[in-house]
């Protein structure tokens, strides 16, 4: 595999977010400190992901309600707006009605904040600088939940839950490509640092679908030692931070043999994961546990766990700002 990254180009310095769905915070972590600095009210119920503008000024909580995906329960629809160095809501997006909105990316080449509208079976399109909407993408499939972007920001890949697929999208055209069959039930989703890959996670069974980009088709599994859910690539190209919640682990998948290479424990219900942008360090937010777990990825060990809020979940990482 190609490497894209030079680990020690980006200064590690910044901010961890963290969607804390017990208490409809968001958490700022420190994680040079080890602690949470302080909780912000998201004023509604309830994030459960979250994105940060590249300057690190601002947050993006998208108010998704308060059940889980394909549940009954409300159904959100406004977008909130934190100024992270007031720790304040300073905006809302409101969608106008109920949409489910759930993840959002920052587009790595426009900055337009794209986010899953699942009760619309499409991503909504969000410019940051006037809070509008400025269009849409169809997904073809109900429970759209996740979102991952290739780092040239043409194409974007949805992980959909119930259905099982995952749908291919041409976000400059603004309209579907194609829909992967991939497994029953499926879960979260990311894309390799060269966007060779992407993979996402079979719920009824312990393997990690591998989808061949070129080819929009799973093209094989990686057998894991229990269910995957989370999924977070690290820029060198080389590793893949997998959390197995049901097990209470986090598997770590080398990517030039596409095999596990190391297992580490975690608190309870490891839930998402992150990889700082320079590589050095992995986080995994533990839902059960009020816990983020730092993992040093050098050499594959757990560093330390910091205290998050109630049911910690959606991760996202602010780069220093001079107004933090």
């Amino acid at each position: 595999m190609v490497v894209l990254f030079n680990p020690y180009s980006v200064h590690a310095g910044g901010f961890l977010l963290v969607a804390n769905k017990g208490d409809q915070t968001m958490g700022i972590i420190d994680p040079s400190a080890g602690q949470q600095l302080a909780t912000v009210a998201e004023d509604g119920v309830t994030g459960h992901e979250l994105a940060a503008s590249p300057d690190g000024k601002f947050a993006y909580v998208p108010i998704y309600g308060n059940a889980g995906v394909g549940s009954p329960g409300t159904d959100g629809s406004l977008l909130r707006v934190i100024n992270l160095a007031t720790r304040q809501i300073t905006g809302t997006v409101d969608f106008g009605k109920g949409v489910r909105p759930h993840c959002a990316v920052i587009g790595p080449k426009n900055g337009l904040l794209y986010v899953t509208t699942e009760l619309e079976n499409s991503i909504t399109i969000i410019d940051p600088a006037t809070l509008k909407i400025v269009g849409s993408v169809p997904t073809g499939q109900p429970e759209s939940h996740m979102l991952a972007i290739t780092h040239d920001g043409r194409r974007g890949y949805t992980a959909n839950v119930a259905p099982g697929t995952v749908s291919v999208l041409d976000l400059e055209a603004k309209k579907l490509l194609t829909v992967i069959p991939v497994c029953k039930v499926t879960q979260r989703i990311c894309v390799s640092a060269d966007d060779r890959w992407v993979f996402t996670s079979d719920q009824d069974a312990p393997r990690l679908a591998v989808i061949d980009t070129t080819k929009n088709a799973v093209v094989r599994w990686i057998p894991m030692p229990g269910t995957g859910y989370g999924v977070a690539a690290t820029p060198d190209g080389l590793w893949l931070v997998v959390p197995l919640p049901r097990i209470n682990k986090v598997a770590v998948i080398d990517l030039r043999e596409m095999k596990v290479a190391h297992t580490l424990d975690m608190p309870r219900a490891p839930q998402e994961a992150l990889v700082r942008p320079d590589g050095g360090e992995a986080y995994v937010s533990c839902d059960a546990s009020k816990k983020v777990a730092v993992i040093d990825t050098q050499n594959w060990t757990v560093r330390t766990l910091i205290s998050a809020g109630p049911v910690a979940d959606g991760l996202a990482w602010a780069p220093a700002s001079s107004q933090n």
